[in-house]
């Protein structure tokens, strides 16, 4: 998909730069450059939620087991409607 962005000088000689210096096209340059950002971002995100559990001061895994200790609780009987 073609896109049409405005650089300042600075930047768009740094990117022919190093554009030469790799033997890419400045489009190339641009795509490895949002490429980059959009991993940085991903990774950002995953690394927030990791060690959610450490500000709560309860211990995430027998919170886990109690919940699922409920699975193997016996079923109630279903009442019985008249």
């Amino acid at each position: 998909m073609r896109t049409i962005i405005d650089l300042p000088a600075d930047q768009l000689e740094a990117l022919d730069r190093l554009c030469q210096r790799e033997g890419i096209s400045r489009a190339e340059g641009v795509r490895r450059a949002v490429a980059e950002h959009v991993r940085q971002q991903q990774s950002a995100e995953a690394s927030q939620a990791f060690g959610l559990w450490r500000a709560r001061g309860v211990d995430s895994l027998a919170y886990e087991r109690r919940l699922r200790s409920e699975w193997d609780a016996p079923a109630k009987p279903a009442s019985r409607r008249p």
